[in-house]
Order: structure tokens, then C-alpha cells, then sequence
């Protein structure tokens, strides 16, 4: 089976949403945000889900689209930066496309996620450095594991991180 999907995994900020979305028009394919399905599909935003459900509950709803998602085809999918901590998103992601790991350095991702309120995870007492620090250590070797190839997004602008992905397709 040939792999016609372009998945995008990594870290929140590190660019999936924005890389995505631009890097699907410039291949004329669909564009999906697994965070913003769940948000159409039950009309609140993440941060509510996460108040009234919990983080298991968010998850459960993220396991679903994903499996739903990734069985379209020639799509571009934006994963939530958590959905590679589910075994079964990790083999749906694997079998069913090519895997983008979005990676990008700590500073970088603390500037820009620390103004987010949109971000459940780092609505936390912890400085958001720590936060992001220990999500990328628990994070980092499933991302590793998961993808096709890594693409440092820390230094490069967005043109230069499509560029890259439309050369590893080739």
C-alpha cells in the first residue's frame, strides 16, 4: 500500500497547525487539525473538554478521530501534541501514512506557547519552561519512534520546513 497521507506529530509549537495547513494547499490536498475536529465535532474548545472530562476523556475523544481521520486519503494531519502517548494512535499514524516529527527546541517552544491559554496542559502552577521541559523528555522518544523523519522547525522558517517534507516524499 502506498502511503499517501502526510501526518505531522511533535511537541505543541512546534508548528504541525501552521506547516500543515500551508503545505496542504501547496499539494492540493485536505488539511486536518485533530484538536480542532474534536472541538467542531463537540462545540467547545480543548480547555473544557479537559475541565469536564479530563484528560482521559479528551484523550478517548482524540483516539477516535484519529482512527477516523487517518483512514482517509491524501489528507495532511495535525495531531494533537499528546496523541502519540496512545499505542494505537502511534500504529495508526505508522500503517497509514507518512510520519512528519515537527521538533523544535525548548526555548523556542516557550516562546511561543507561554501567552496561550488554549493550551490545557500548561494552564499549570509550574513555570511553563518545566512543564514543556518534562513533556519533551516524556514525549521526545515516542515522537522518535513514531516517525518517518524529523524536521527541526526551531530555526527554519515555514517555506524551509515544507520544503523539506516535499523532498522526503520524493
Amino acid at each position: 500500500m502506498q502511503k499517501t497521507n502526510i501526518f505531522l506529530i511533535g511537541l505543541m509549537g512546534t508548528g504541525k497547525t501552521t506547516v500543515g495547513r500551508q503545505l496542504s494547499r501547496k499539494l492540493k490536498m485536505e488539511f486536518y487539525d485533530s484538536d480542532r475536529v474534536i472541538e467542531e465535532r463537540t462545540g467547545v474548545d480543548i480547555p473544557l473538554i479537559f475541565d469536564k472530562e479530563g484528560e482521559a476523556g479528551f484523550r478517548a475523544r482524540e483516539t477516535a478521530i484519529i482512527d477516523e481521520l487517518t483512514q482517509k486519503k491524501n489528507i495532511v494531519l495535525a495531531t494533537g501534541g499528546g496523541a502519540i502517548l496512545n499505542a494505537e494512535n502511534r500504529n495508526h499514524l505508522i500503517n497509514r501514512g507518512t510520519v512528519f516529527y515537527l521538533k523544535s527546541n525548548l526555548q523556542t517552544l516557550v516562546e511561543r506557547t507561554s501567552k496561550d491559554k488554549n493550551r490545557p496542559l500548561l494552564q499549570t502552577a509550574e513555570p511553563v519552561e518545566v512543564t514543556l521541559k518534562r513533556l519533551l523528555e516524556q514525549r521526545g522518544p515516542l515522537y522518535e519512534e513514531t516517525a518517518d523523519y524529523v524536521i527541526e522547525t526551531a530555526n527554519n522558517s515555514i517555506h524551509n520546513v515544507i520544503q523539506a517534507i516535499i523532498k522526503h516524499l520524493k
